[in-house]
């Protein structure tokens, strides 16, 4: 059975981000979080934070495709100092990256209604210390809203 991915889709997704606490929500194509590839929609408005983090497994490259409105993606080194970032932008040859595992990264939402296109190897398992940037605050606390406010003034 297809699964089209259409306006309606978009913008349901949006509204459900909207209303999380977290400001954003996934809708999964792979069938569970098992699943050896997983395929997903991100939904992101602006102040959403995710805590910079790193994958180690050298199957987990992630490719991002922004399927609406902007995307700033933001890379580091081990001690923090931003090393790249790149500013994505649906609808132009700007739209599409692939960040490599082992590459501390985040991305925050530049526009209302930002959805992205996710794909990386599965399965899901929630970071290792080893994996969350320690020189970041946890999205759980008072410091990450300022932190979060740092990472969008980058673009």
């Amino acid at each position: 059975m297809l699964m089209p991915v259409n306006t309606a889709l978009l913008d349901q997704l949006t509204e459900k981000a909207k209303a999380s606490p977290r400001l954003r929500m996934n809708h999964n194509f792979h069938p569970s979080s098992e699943s050896v590839c997983h395929r997903l929609l991100n939904a992101m408005e602006p102040g959403s934070y995710i805590r910079p983090h790193r994958h180690l497994d050298s199957e987990k490259d992630e490719t991002f495709v922004l399927v609406r409105g902007r995307l700033g993606v933001i890379c580091f080194d081990q001690q923090g100092a931003v090393t790249e970032t790149a500013l994505l932008t649906a609808g132009t040859d700007q739209a599409i990256l692939t960040i490599p595992h082992g590459i501390f990264h985040t991305a925050v939402s530049l526009a209302p209604g930002s959805i992205f296109f996710e794909a990386k190897a599965g399965p899901y398992l929630p970071f290792s210390e080893a994996e969350k940037a320690p020189w970041a605050p946890d999205d759980q606390t008072p410091e990450a809203a300022a932190y979060l406010q740092q990472l969008c003034a980058l673009f």
